[in-house]
């Protein structure tokens, strides 16, 4: 018999979460590879997906952060395009030799550096994580792991408990505000059970957002990562895909061009249920000290001392009575024989 840790079903390293959630002779996890250094913040992503899963507006005026209007993810916005405004010091290229040296201005001038503007454009989106907090504590069965290995919100058994909002590592799922049911993306569930790719995918005109097989995005996204460490982009670097980091691995991961925190993602992000066992393995202690001590407190009181002296004189007093009816009945026993 096979001894399963609770701890390996909440943390670590997951090669088949759609089977452990029950499905059987299930596809291939599906997940999303967005490649941030080919996006170019057009915003089709959030278009396609308002249209197909018919999200309310979420804002129509700009945030004041650059050519922002939803600010980030949440109920009523399932994608979400950022724009990171960073001023980074850009090396001027060498300049051509000039053609005759010894004419008098002919020498260009070398900069040593100046300050230019970039953008860092990202599409974020739920990371349907191998190990989803939200899934964990939903006491309704709202939240369900999905064949495909994504994570589900089934808005009409949702009780608006919010249990789910606090426990997501990545701040993603969220409840709207007029009826206070959780929702976020869904991965496009209803077009993957037709055989389609998500519509934020098909949308995205440089294929910045790519969908398929996990597994194949990984590989792509490893060789993806060589080329622009070849072409001098050396601070390309992968995100949320590593099987064995503190959420299991993302379902949704990204190829960054600086840290996770200039776009507002979490450098190492846990899931919050991992430490649940120790937690409750604390409490039980925690409370069978506190029973213990209770219980001292009270033997050691007047009342307690009272009560164990009265019930060990009325447990003497049954001896007694017991000892003088079998007396009794022994001697009743021998006038009979007699």
């Amino acid at each position: 018999m096979t001894t399963v840790d609770i701890r390996d079903l909440l943390s670590g390293p997951e090669p088949d979460s759609a089977g452990d959630a029950g499905h059987t002779a299930h596809p291939e996890r599906a997940g999303f590879f967005t490649d941030t250094s080919v996006c170019i913040g057009c915003k089709a992503c959030e278009v396609a997906c308002k249209e197909w899963n018919a999200i309310p507006e979420d804002g129509l005026s700009l945030t004041g952060m650059s050519y922002d209007n939803s600010e980030g993810l949440g109920a009523s916005t399932w994608r979400h395009v950022a724009f990171v405004e960073q001023s980074v010091p850009v090396r001027a290229p060498d300049p051509p030799p000039p053609a005759d040296p010894v004419t008098p201005g002919a020498e260009v001038p070398r900069p040593e550096g100046r300050t230019e503007l970039r953008w860092l454009m990202a599409s974020d989106v739920c990371k349907h994580c191998t190990h989803a907090a939200c899934l964990d504590v939903c006491p309704t069965g709202s939240l369900f792991r999905t064949e495909f290995g994504t994570v589900v919100v089934q808005e009409d058994i949702c009780n608006g408990c919010g249990y789910c909002v606090p426990a997501c590592p990545y701040g993603v799922i969220e409840q709207r505000p007029d009826d206070g049911r959780a929702f976020k993306c869904t991965m496009c569930y209803d077009r993957l059970g037709a055989g389609q790719e998500p519509a934020c995918a098909k949308a995205c005109p440089t294929e910045s957002i790519q969908f398929g097989p996990l597994d194949g995005l990984r590989e792509t996204a490893a060789r993806r990562v060589e080329q622009l460490h070849e072409a001098g982009v050396t601070d390309a670097r992968l995100y949320g895909h590593e099987p064995d980091d503190g959420v299991g691995g993302d379902g949704a991961f990204f190829l960054l061009l600086d840290e996770p925190e200039v776009y507002g993602l979490p450098p190492d992000p846990v899931v919050t249920t991992r430490d649940l066992p120790a937690m409750w393995k604390h409490a039980g202690a925690a409370a069978l000290a506190l029973l213990g001590g209770v219980t001292a407190a009270f033997l050691g009181s007047p009342a307690g001392r009272g009560a164990t002296t009265v019930r060990g004189r009325t447990t003497a007093r049954a001896a007694a009575r017991t000892a003088a009816t079998a007396a009794r009945a022994a001697a009743h026993r021998r006038g009979t024989r007699r």
